[in-house]
């Protein structure tokens, strides 16, 4: 085996393990394209927008400060 067909085998086995890095990285990288996709839906189902919560929470901001209106005028404080 002369000098050029040795680097062409080493050239060969480097860009076999090149191929195969690239090959492992793109695997990963949709697996986690899959699993953002899936947390994008898991977090739409499991909560609660911001702007519905204020809305929810009004009417026992409402009657919290019922509460605290009625609790100043009381007597025996």
């Amino acid at each position: 085996m002369n000098l050029e067909q040795a680097f062409l085998v080493l050239l060969g086995v480097v860009c076999t393990g090149l191929g195969w890095f690239a090959n492992q990285l793109f695997h990963a990288v949709e697996s986690l394209k899959q699993d953002l996709n899936d947390l994008e839906v898991r977090i739409v189902s499991d909560f609660v927008r911001y702007d519905r919560l204020q809305e929810m929470l009004k009417p026992i901001a409402a009657g919290i400060e019922e509460i605290k209106e009625s609790l100043k005028h009381k007597a025996d404080k």
